[in-house]
């Protein structure tokens, strides 16, 4: 596999990813988008490791990449957000909402305040970025593109899996209808779902022996690397999807 060169698929565009901060999908895909050219607002609410992917950023995009702290389960956040990203660049083209919430836990075992947390991070997340900039976009007189971040969960059973599978599905399902809310408006929904993406983070939170198995699934035997699956997103928000809407892709190599 050879990282793509860019092309500027997203020149003239501002886009906005969140839980972008650290070495995951969502810093890949600022920096991704960075490379097509873009203008690039990143956030998450880790303050210290948003600064430093900050500054990782400037260090070969300087003047094109800014960072605003944002936890997607504070409304007020998410609206400061998105005023923010408008301010600063004029504009908001592009939202990939990456933040998301897992673990491992068994239904006899989850906790109410378990389910909700993950379901107020994954789903409700998504729908409060989203919400808030399609609104930005129809004020700006329609046009842009929203960007969701599902998993192949949403469709797949798997042990311990039941909160996270149940707001990756629900992240499905909210954004064919979002799509067809704002269609009218010159606004495309659409979202990925990756089955299995190598970093540093989801090795803290799940087995490396279920790692390794979930690998052995995959048609190449091995995870996709984060930008695999940001090539998907900066796809998605660009012009070249400019029909496709309400659509979930599959970013996946697993058989059955």
């Amino acid at each position: 596999m050879t990282y793509p060169e860019g092309h500027d698929l997203l020149a003239g565009k501002t886009v906005v990813v969140t839980a972008a901060a650290g070495t995951g999908i969502g810093s890949a895909t600022a920096r991704r988008c960075l490379e097509e050219g873009a203008t690039v607002v990143i956030s998450d609410h880790h303050e210290r490791r948003l600064a430093e992917t900050l500054e990782q950023l400037k260090a070969d995009h300087d003047g094109r990449v800014a960072a605003q702290r944002c936890d997607v389960t504070d409304e007020e956040q998410v609206r400061a957000l998105v005023r923010s990203a408008a301010s600063t660049f004029g504009r908001i083209d592009v939202m990939i909402n990456n933040a998301g919430l897992g673990g491992t836990r068994s239904v006899l075992d989850m906790a109410d305040d378990e389910w909700s947390r993950v379901l107020d991070v994954t789903l409700n997340g998504t729908f409060r970025c989203t919400r808030a900039a399609l609104k930005r976009m129809v004020e700006q007189g329609g046009g842009g593109a929203v960007v969701n971040n599902a998993s192949v969960a949403g469709w797949r059973a798997q042990h311990g899996q039941a909160h996270y599978a149940a707001a990756k599905a629900g992240v499905m399902a909210f954004t064919r209808c979002a799509a067809m809310d704002v269609a009218g408006h010159g606004i495309r929904v659409n979202a990925v779902a990756p089955s299995l993406a190598a970093h540093p983070f989801l090795a803290k939170v799940t087995s490396e022996q279920l790692l390794t198995e979930l690998a052995g699934r995959e048609a190449f035997g091995r995870a996709a690397q984060p930008w695999e699956v940001a090539n998907v997103m900066v796809f998605l928000a660009s012009d070249y999807a400019s029909y496709l809407t309400g659509e979930v892709v599959s970013v996946s190599s697993q058989h059955p």
